[in-house]
This record gives C-alpha cells, sequence and structure tokens, in this order.
C-alpha cells in the first residue's frame, strides 16, 4: 500500500510538472468517457434497468393475434379471458380517449384513459392523495369518478383537499378519488383515469379497440401464460367462429414492449458509437504516453541504474496512467451529465418508455469507473512496457535516446492506424445515417404541406351519436370555418393525411373468391372523408373522380383507393367501378355492422401516413356515408397559419362553446414531427463522427510532430546533401498519408459491417453505400493531410547547420 501511494503522489508530481500534457490528457479523456456515460445511462435506463414496479416481470401485456401480428383485443374477448384464464393476479383492459376539460376561460382537451378498476393498484403505483378506482366504481351509475396526475393536480391549483371535490369533464361533473404520486407517472402520456365501464353493445368479438396489460400469478412463467392464453383464445374461437377463427393470443413481457425495434437498434449503435470515440480518445492518450515516456528515458535510466526493477518502473508508469484516467474520469462525469441533460432537452417527445429514469444512479457510475479504469490500463500498458524494458547503460551512454528507436515509433504508427479504422467506421455510420435522411427529407409525401392548419375536434361524449346529429353538428363547424376571413379550404377525416386513416379493416373484393376463414381476408388503411379533403391537402387525383356534396347517406356507397391498393389488390384491372365489401362503422360504438358495398369511383396519388419509410393501402370513404364523431380538421389558409388559430378556435366555439380544440399543429409541423426521430439519431452520430474525426486528425497530428522532432538531425542531414524544402515536406505528408490509407482500407471493412447492422433503420440505402462511404473516406483523407501539413512545414524549417551541431 505505501508504495502505490508513492507511486501516485510521484505520478501527480509528474502531471503538475507538465500542466499542458496533462489538461490536453484530461480533457482528451473526459469527452470520451463523458459520451459513453451520457449514452450508456440511456441505454441502462430503457434497455437494462427493470421497471420501477414492484416485480415487473410479472407485468405483461396481452395481444390478439392474427396473421401472425399483433393486434387490439375486443371487449368480448377480454371478458372471456378475465373468465378463463388462470395465469393472472389482475387483467385490466384499457383504451386512450380524450375530455373536454372545464376551465375558467375556455375548455382544455386533457388525454385520458379508459381503465378497468384496479389499474394502478395492479402496477404497485402509490397515490400522493387518495386511492385508486375500486371495483364498485366501475359499474354504470357510479362511475363518474376519476384519478389525475400529480402534473395536472398543480395545473388546477395544487389543493391539498381535492379528494372529495369534482372537475367537469364533457360537461359532466367527476369526483377526484386520487392523485397519482409524482416522478414517473407523470410521464404517461395521459393525465387521467376514468373507470371503463362496457355498454352492452360494446361487449362483441369483432371490433378490436383495447389494450390489455395483467401481472402474472407468483411462480407462473411467461411460457406457462403464453400456453393459458393460446388454450383459451381456442375454446373462444369454438364458441365463436364467426368472429374468432384464426385469432389467437400472445403474453409479451411489458418492459420495452411499446419502444420499437428500430429505437432499440439505434441506442446499442449510439453505445457502440461512444465506445469507439472512447478507443480514439485512449490511443491518442497512449500515443502521448509514449512521446512523454521518450523525453523521461534518461530519468527512468536513473532510476534503474539505482536499483529500480522493471516491475517497479512498469507499475510506475501504470500508476500515472490510472491517475490520468480517474482526473479524466471526474471530469467526464461532468461532461456526461451535461451531455445528458443536452440529450433529454432535444430528444423528440415520446421516444422512450416512461419507466426510462435518465440519472446518473449508482449502476451508471459504476459503469463509468469500469470505463475509466479500463481506460487507464488499456492506454498505459504501452508507454509502461516499453519503460519498463529500457537498458539503463546504453540510455545514460545515448544521452537518453536509445529507446527512442523504430520499435516504438512502429507502435504509435499503429495506434494511428487503429484511430483511422474506428474513425472511419463511425464515418461511415454517421454517412449512412445521412443519406437516409436525406432521402426521407425528399421522399413525395403526396400532400401539400404550406398553410395548413390541423387539429382534432370530438363530439362531447354525451352527445345521442345519431349519424344525422354527427353530420349536422360538423357540418355546421366547417361552414363556419370555411367562411372565416383568411381560410381558402377547410376540411375533416378521421385522422390527417401524414398521420394514416384513422381506422385498419379488413375487407373482399366483389368477384374474388371468397375466404372461408374471414382472419385471413387482407386488412388495409380505412378512413372518412369530407369531399374538400383532396383539394385542402392538395392531393392528386390519378383516374375517375373524388367525392362531391352529392356522396351523402342517400346515395350509393362509393370509395377512392390509393395508388398502392390498385397496384395491391386490383393489378391489370380498372380499378374504377371494382366493388370492395367492408364491414359497417356503427358512429360511437366499438361494434361492426354488416359488410358494406363500396364502389370505387377513384384512385389517389399515394400519401404517407405515419412512418415515412413505409406506405400502405388505403380505402377512403365519404364522411357523409359513414359519419364518426371525431374528425381532425385541416384548414388551408392564405395567411401563416398559426397567425389564424385563434380566429378558427372562435369559429367553432360559435357553434359549440363546450369543445376544446386538441392537438394545434400546423402540417409542417407534423412532417417535421415525424422526421425528428430520424433527425434526432443523424444529429447524434454526426456528432460522435465528428469527436472521432477531430481525435483522430489529433492523433496523426502528434505522431507526425513528434517524428519530425526525434528525426531533427536526420531531416538536416537530407537537407546538407541538398534535398529541398518540398520534398521534405512531401517525405512528411507521404508518411501521413501511408499511415492514413491503411487505417481507411481497415476502415472500410468495418464500414461495411457497421451498414449491414444499419440497413434495417436506413432508407433506400444499401449496406455497401459507396457514395457515402468514399465521401467520408475522402473527409478523412483530408483531415490526416491537413494534420499532417503542420509537422511537415515545421520540418521544411529546420536549419541543416544547427540540426547536426545539435547532434
Amino acid at each position: 500500500m505505501q508504495t502505490m501511494l508513492r507511486n501516485l503522489q510521484y505520478a501527480l508530481r509528474q502531471l503538475r510538472k507538465s500542466p499542458v500534457f496533462a489538461i490536453t490528457a484530461v480533457l482528451t479523456l473526459a469527452l470520451g468517457i463523458g459520451a459513453t456515460t451520457a449514452i450508456y445511462t440511456v441505454v441502462y435506463a430503457v434497455l437494462l434497468a427493470p421497471m420501477p414496479y414492484p416485480k415487473p416481470d410479472q407485468l405483461v401485456v396481452v395481444w390478439s393475434k392474427i396473421q401472425g401480428q399483433r393486434n387490439g383485443v375486443a371487449a368480448g374477448d377480454y371478458l372471456d379471458w378475465a373468465r378463463q384464464s388462470h395465469s393472472f393476479q389482475n387483467l385490466i383492459a384499457m383504451s386512450g380517449t380524450s375530455f373536454n376539460m372545464a376551465g375558467k376561460d375556455a375548455p382544455e382537451m386533457v388525454q385520458a384513459d379508459m381503465a378497468t378498476p384496479g389499474w394502478y393498484n395492479m402496477w404497485g403505483i402509490s397515490f400522493q392523495l387518495g386511492r385508486d378506482i375500486l371495483s364498485s366504481e366501475g359499474v354504470a351509475g357510479k362511475d363518474q369518478v376519476v384519478t389525475i396526475s400529480n402534473r395536472l393536480w398543480k395545473r388546477l391549483g395544487a389543493d391539498p383537499n381535492i379528494i372529495g371535490k369534482t372537475i367537469t369533464l364533457d360537461q359532466k361533473p367527476y369526483t377526484v378519488v386520487g392523485v397519482w404520486r409524482p416522478g414517473q407517472p407523470d410521464r404517461l402520456p395521459w393525465e387521467l383515469v376514468v373507470p371503463l365501464v362496457f355498454k352492452p353493445e360494446q361487449v362483441n368479438h369483432d371490433f378490436h379497440w383495447l389494450n390489455i396489460m395483467g401481472r402474472l400469478k407468483d411462480g407462473v412463467t411467461l411460457k406457462q401464460a403464453n400456453a393459458d392464453m393460446v388454450a383459451v383464445a381456442a375454446h373462444v374461437a369454438q364458441d365463436n367462429p364467426r368472429s374468432d377463427k384464426g385469432w389467437s393470443a400472445q403474453v409479451d413481457p411489458l418492459q420495452n414492449d411499446y419502444l420499437g425495434d428500430d429505437v432499440k437498434l439505434t441506442l446499442w449503435l449510439l453505445l457502440g458509437a461512444v465506445g469507439c470515440v472512447l478507443l480514439i480518445a485512449c490511443v491518442n492518450v497512449a500515443n502521448l504516453l509514449l512521446a512523454k515516456g521518450t523525453a523521461r528515458q534518461r530519468e527512468i535510466a536513473v532510476r534503474s541504474a539505482l536499483g529500480a526493477s522493471r516491475r517497479t518502473v512498469f507499475l510506475q508508469f501504470v500508476t500515472e496512467s490510472l491517475a490520468l484516467a480517474f482526473l479524466g474520469g471526474i471530469v467526464g462525469v461532468g461532461i456526461g451529465y451535461a451531455m445528458l441533460r443536452g440529450l433529454i432537452a432535444a430528444m423528440p417527445h415520446d421516444t422512450l418508455p416512461s419507466e426510462a429514469d435518465l440519472s446518473l444512479n449508482l449502476p451508471v457510475l459504476a459503469i463509468t469507473l469500469a470505463a475509466t479504469t479500463l481506460s487507464g490500463l488499456f492506454f498505459g500498458c504501452a508507454p509502461a512496457w516499453y519503460a519498463s524494458r529500457l537498458d539503463p547503460g546504453e540510455t545514460l551512454k545515448e544521452g537518453g535516446r536509445a529507446g527512442s528507436g523504430k520499435g516504438r515509433h512502429r507502435v504509435r504508427q499503429a495506434l494511428v492506424v487503429g484511430e483511422f479504422t474506428l474513425a472511419l467506421a463511425l464515418l461511415a455510420g454517421a454517412g449512412l445515417a445521412m443519406h437516409s435522411f436525406w432521402n426521407l427529407t425528399h421522399v413525395d409525401l403526396g400532400v401539400q404541406t404550406d398553410h395548413i392548419l390541423t387539429f382534432s375536434l370530438p363530439m362531447t361524449k354525451d352527445m345521442t351519436f345519431t349519424p344525422e346529429q354527427i353530420v349536422g353538428h360538423y357540418q355546421q363547424i366547417m361552414r363556419k370555418i370555411a367562411s372565416t376571413t383568411g381560410v381558402e379550404n377547410a376540411s375533416g377525416a378521421t385522422a390527417v393525411p401524414l398521420e394514416g386513416t384513422g381506422f385498419g379493416m379488413q375487407f373482399t373484393i366483389k368477384g374474388q373468391a371468397d375466404f372461408a376463414d374471414p382472419s385471413q381476408r387482407p386488412g388495409s388503411g380505412f378512413g372518412m372523408v369530407m369531399p374538400d379533403y383532396f383539394r385542402t391537402y392538395g392531393i392528386r387525383l390519378t383516374k375517375g373522380r373524388f367525392f362531391t356534396e352529392a356522396d351523402n347517406a342517400g346515395s350509393p356507397k362509393v370509395a377512392v383507393v390509393n395508388e398502392k391498393f390498385a397496384t395491391h389488390y386490383l393489378a391489370g384491372k380498372n380499378s374504377v367501378g371494382q366493388v370492395v365489401n367492408v364491414e359497417q362503422l356503427i358512429p360511437g360504438l366499438q361494434k361492426l355492422g354488416p359488410a358494406q358495398p363500396w364502389e370505387i369511383v377513384g384512385v389517389y396519388h399515394d400519401v404517407r401516413g405515419g412512418a415515412f419509410e413505409r406506405q400502405r393501402e388505403e380505402i377512403l370513404v365519404p364522411f357523409y356515408q359513414s359519419p364518426w364523431p371525431f374528425i381532425s380538421v385541416g384548414v388551408r389558409t392564405a395567411l401563416d397559419p398559426e397567425s389564424m388559430t385563434k380566429t378558427i378556435a372562435a369559429a367553432v366555439h360559435s357553434v359549440d362553446p363546450t369543445v376544446a380544440l386538441s392537438e394545434v399543429l400546423t402540417l409542417d409541423e407534423i412532417r417535421d414531427r415525424d422526421l425528428s426521430g430520424e433527425r434526432f439519431s443523424l444529429v447524434l452520430f454526426a456528432s460522435f463522427a465528428a469527436i472521432a474525426l477531430l481525435l483522430a486528425a489529433v492523433g496523426i497530428y502528434g505522431v507526425m510532430a513528434f517524428a519530425v522532432g526525434q528525426r531533427q538531425h536526420e531531416i538536416g542531414l537530407r537537407m546538407a546533401l541538398g534535398a529541398g524544402r518540398n520534398r521534405v515536406v512531401r517525405m512528411v505528408l507521404r508518411e501521413g498519408a501511408i499511415l492514413a490509407s491503411i487505417g481507411m482500407v481497415l476502415g472500410l471493412v468495418g464500414a461495411y459491417f457497421v451498414g449491414r447492422t444499419m440497413k434495417s433503420m436506413l432508407y433506400n440505402v444499401d449496406a455497401i453505400d459507396l457514395s457515402a462511404f468514399f465521401s467520408v473516406a475522402a473527409i478523412l483523407f483530408v483531415a490526416a493531410m491537413v494534420a499532417s501539413y503542420f509537422p511537415a512545414r515545421r520540418a521544411a524549417a529546420v536549419d541543416p547547420m544547427r540540426a547536426l551541431r545539435t547532434e
């Protein structure tokens, strides 16, 4: 222990004697450790840490399954599952909704969750005030109770006596029975929960609209639960062959069940990227230590001559490396914290699950400590080994230059090659992400996004949802909006174009073979739109016609389909005139009616919906022929659409003062939001690649500068024998180019594997994207040449006579 303390004291004295070296090495390491700490914090919180609930492994999601795909659950299926399954302590149904909450000045739209009683008790979430919804409150007539989030409670004034008081939702009083604890529940997308009470007509096996979550009984495994639910689903299908034939069930762990595979892959790739940055930083510090070790050869020789063993010298150098590493780790934690705060601020909303706690906790700091220690050993062993191998006699006779030969220089060159290999792989990943993002931003969206304001407009839940009332209500609102000064067109639909169609429905085509098993019918996006929908959004007609005001409840049912539908399902046929049969959507009810025939009267140009990378088949029908008590409104304005928000809201409130406009966004903002995840990933990859490029350039600069310093006698001799300054510059640049080229050749192999790994998250980009690879290779080579040029200039400025006299 005393020897270790002496080594540490000596190491700190050495660092104080070389402050420029110490600061450079510490900051280089801190950059790599900080980036690694920030990204690992996110990876740990999302993918590795247990969820913040009691016995989190027991929490599961239960899905309906059809044609190998997961689906929502029908109310009839859920109730049968709850009665017949034996694997669950609790099985809870939920569905998202929204309410118009009365405010002092105007109603406010709040996102809510309808759930069967015991929702939060199942999760194990405690309440700051009050309690969860009771089973006795999950029946009609007793269901006007609500639990609210901590953030909504604060917005309502943070009344400590709010339990038992009422808030007005959709013009009905709801008694507050609970306030959730602050923290993780506040990150959920909804702000309140009301009881889910099934109406008799909702209890069917056709309309799949519920999400089901449960808690397994003690000792029940996921495999056992799946076997149980498959058997239960098969029994339900026997009892309901018309609706449930071909359907099954699937039980999945709750943790990250809603997190896309592309997000998980992106997180692992980012962790790999910062790992490369940390390795490059370690290589740079190793080169600095090798160079510093050369300057300390006389000191090491004297210590060896006085009796210091090779082991003692080795341990001393390793101690110095670890001291540097720990100083870098301390600074790196601070940099990592700042990076993490920046990540959280820049991260698109709802990117990560609510359970992810992005904080520098003990497991994260333990990994940081391990990374710091391993870094110190990694970059410290080579300099320590070389220092311990010095021959003190030869070193003292040569004046301290004996160990500065080719072996050590070759190690530094090999380290630079490794830097360039890692840097090119990182740059290749950033180049692929950039090429993919460029492709996405140039996709034909099928709509004109400028000068359009969008918002959601549900009907109040206490209204009677007759088709005539729905149509009349929305026609009155749309006429009022359309007559507003500055409005060019306005229309409503079940979804905004870039967000899909609103529904997914199975269908058949008249004249084609019938399906003995209805579950095997093909599916398509399905939506209802008003006549001005296509004009408002600038959607192009390919064939036939669009809808008119005459396409109403009293006229033949008509439909339009997109080009992908026509190509996929009606190839080789005239799409116009074909008839698709789709089950009826009953307004305001989670229930399907009998199949309705819709004659295709037009084909429209494909419109991107949801994810720009994928395009789905779509069927659109007139809203007046299939009304629904919820619309997304699009308003094309002559002025800046955001400046029209209050005017349009006033037009809506002149018809219905109780409704609040929800999700008010321009179509340009929706487009940018849909690209925000890809943009955020691109910025991160590009940032880490830029850091790697900078560190690689600094690395080759350091090696070339040190080589020039060590070869001054040789360079002076060459110049004395007639070598010109340009020749000296070319000699140094050639060595830098050779190192960079070897690193880039090896890096291209790494780039290939990076491309293969990233393939699933790229749009219209191959795993071997030559344009991206050669572009980043050119950038890296130019950086190497620029970094080598400055030592080359210094070499060319050597005075031959002075260099020879010095020797």
